[in-house]
């Protein structure tokens, strides 16, 4: 089960992160994870957001270039190894993972978005592994 990831191209600039955390704040949309990757001269933000339509029309409203893509959403427990075995059960299907990054949710446990280039295939690899999976409807609501 997949959930939308906002990704913003950003000049890597002063003041430009913050212009976009207050137009999201502004359109009333709940931030729920981030995760910033950059180089010298542009940055790519990629967001799990409480409302991806109302985002993605807020940011275009202000020329922000952002695109929406699927990645998945679990929960792993925090056990030694939980980490290992569920990258393990990815990789021993064939499945490249593309990026990660934590969520915060408030539950117990990890929870992380990721990217893989095969999405039907890592939730197939990791049904035996009964990950907890969110869906955009469980990712309204958390503060």
């Amino acid at each position: 089960m997949t959930v939308k990831q906002l990704s913003v191209f950003l000049e890597n600039r002063e003041g430009r992160l913050q212009q976009i955390f207050n137009i999201l704040k502004e359109a009333n949309v709940n931030v729920v994870s981030v995760s910033i990757a950059e180089t010298s001269d542009y940055g790519i933000v990629r967001m799990i957001v409480s409302d991806v339509d109302g985002a993605l029309a807020a940011l275009k409203a202000n020329n922000i270039t952002a695109k929406v893509v699927d990645v998945l959403a679990v929960n792993i427990s925090h056990e030694v190894g939980s980490l290992s075995k569920f990258l393990n059960a990815i990789a021993d299907a064939g499945i490249n993972i593309k990026y990660m990054y934590g969520l915060s949710t408030g539950d117990t446990g990890a929870s992380i978005a990721f990217k893989t280039d095969d999405l039907e295939g890592t939730e197939k690899a990791l049904e035996p592994l009964e990950v907890q999976y969110y869906t955009p409807e469980s990712l309204e609501n958390v503060e």
